[in-house]
């Protein structure tokens, strides 16, 4: 059954528009074929008995006065009409059921992105299943198929994006999964569909579908950090430390180290991230010449930091000493 059912709608459709677009041409077909049957047959019955003024003869089609018309020959026209009538129906009916249903299990494809969109505030924000985050703007690949879960953090909303064909309820506490495909680049409005508010027709964004090429470049981009090493007279630091990274929900990610000879005049730029999050840093002095220096931070897009390392108390103390005893 599943193998038939694929080779019959499988290659009418890989995106939701080609569904809903399948599905109104063959309505739309369907319906202009039985109304130019139905509005010939009925002028040519209009024509064939019409008042002429002369006797009907002996028509057998013809109904008398009072007379419920049997479609003739013992109703076998009419048992023929509503007997054809009922094939396309049930036909067209199993055929839609189908459609949908691909609509809400589409097969799986190799190429997917998985966001996760909450309405709140009289707007949209996104987060990717690598923890880069976004609002207004939702970009995706074209060619992927998207996987939306959706959420509110407010009230209700419905998030929809009609060159798409998507719509999904957006209720607090719960998530409601769509899907859509874009093939070509291009932008489309965002809009909520759910009165929701004094805002609520300003809550619309923008979907960006991009190149491959370029989606990689912007999500390159996000997941970046730049790091750079001063002292408290804000003059760069090139040497002496060593800086780590620790995620903290991710175990599976190593810790990263980099010496004072990687950075670049005191700044380093870290451009190999693949996972956002919570991460702890941690700079070390390699000669006791610096305080040791650890923070946090949340990496939802592109991380630049700046730290001030401070003289070692001891090494304070013996330079002032040095300094006492060459006056």
């Amino acid at each position: 059954m599943n193998t038939l059912y694929s080779a019959l709608i499988a290659p009418m459709q890989r995106t939701r528009v080609d569904v809903f677009e399948n599905i109104f041409l063959v309505f739309l077909g369907l319906g202009t074929l039985v109304g130019i049957v139905v509005v010939a047959y009925t002028l040519y019955n209009a024509y064939k008995y019409r008042d002429t003024g002369e006797p009907a003869g002996d028509d057998e089609d013809l109904p008398s006065v009072g007379e419920l018309p049997t479609g003739g020959k013992g109703g076998k026209k009419l048992f023929l009409s509503f007997g054809i009538s009922a094939v396309i129906v049930i036909s067209l009916v199993i055929w839609t059921y189908g459609m949908l249903l691909y609509v809400e299990g589409p097969d799986e494809v190799q190429e997917t992105t998985e966001v996760e969109v909450t309405g709140e505030g009289f707007a949209w924000f996104y987060e990717y299943e690598n923890g880069i985050e976004a609002s207004g703007t939702l970009r995706v690949p074209a060619g992927d198929r998207v996987w939306l879960q959706v959420t509110s953090g407010d009230v209700w909303h419905n998030f929809g994006i009609p060159d798409q064909r998507v719509k999904a309820d957006a209720i607090p506490g719960e998530y409601d999964k769509t899907w859509f495909q874009a093939d070509e680049p291009g932008k489309s409005e965002i809009e909520c569909f759910e009165l929701c508010g004094e805002y609520h027709t300003s809550m619309v964004g923008t979907l960006n579908v991009m190149s491959e090429d370029e989606y990689d470049q912007w999500m390159d981009n996000q997941l970046t950090m730049q790091f750079t090493m001063v002292d408290g007279n804000e003059s760069r630091v090139t040497e002496g430390y060593e800086l780590t990274l620790e995620h903290q929900e991710n175990d599976s990610i190593e810790d990263r180290s980099f010496t004072a000879e990687e950075f670049d005049n005191g700044t380093i730029e870290i451009t190999d991230i693949e996972q956002a999050g919570q991460y702890n840093v941690t700079i070390e002095s390699t000669n006791g010449q610096f305080e040791t220096v650890e923070d946090q931070f949340d990496m939802t897009g592109p991380v630049d930091e700046s730290y001030t390392l401070e003289m070692n108390e001891s090494e304070s103390n013996a330079s002032e000493a040095n300094d006492g005893g060459e006056n």
